[in-house]
């Protein structure tokens, strides 16, 4: 799966890529490696370690392979003056809030509700100062544009499709081989 998303970042134009690996895996030919942490955001923070010390980086999950060029090239333009800028999906089906014991307690309003997905682009600066974080906030956090919130950075959704989902079950990587098999 990594492939697909080396080659949509090649294709965007970006040129130093860092992949967070695991214990005995080497880097994709053209890319640098580090070791990847026991979080999500351990991993993205030994990464960032490794790449060019200013201007904007995007962190992108190889678990979606379905990730086209426009995807990093419409966060990185989107950046403006936030911190940072959000692939995600508007959200389509109805969502209830329940609470322990299953009851729904409220129905949540779709129209301000997105589907957070990779990539995501930073300024350096702004990834740097969330990722300065302690450990046990880092562990909490499932993607590294919340991090930036608590920081009190601004945050910025860019409008992506629900074709860019990420692979986490079986099903999730047929369906993944299929789209992928029509891009040829």
């Amino acid at each position: 799966m990594l492939e697909w998303s080396l080659v949509a970042l090649r294709a965007a134009g970006i040129e130093q890529i860092v992949v967070a690996l695991p214990p005995g895996e080497r880097a994709p030919d053209g890319c640098s490696g580090v070791a990847g942490g026991a979080t999500r955001s351990q991993s993205v923070r030994n990464a960032l370690a490794a790449a060019a010390e200013d201007g904007f980086v995007v962190v992108h999950d190889a678990a979606r392979p379905l990730v086209t060029p426009g995807h990093f090239t419409a966060a990185l333009a989107a950046l403006g003056d936030a911190d940072a800028a959000i692939a995600a999906a508007p959200l389509t089906d109805t969502v209830k809030h329940a609470g322990v014991d299953r009851v729904v307690t409220a129905t949540l309003d779709r129209s301000a509700l997105w589907a957070i997905q990779t990539p995501q682009a930073f300024r350096r600066e702004a990834l740097a100062r969330a990722l300065d974080a302690p450990d046990e906030l880092l562990a909490r956090a499932t993607d590294d544009a919340w991090l930036v919130e608590q920081a009190g950075g601004t945050v910025r959704v860019v409008e992506s499709t629900p074709e860019n989902f990420k692979v986490t079950t079986p099903h999730d990587l047929r369906v993944a081989e299929l789209l992928l098999s029509d891009r040829g």
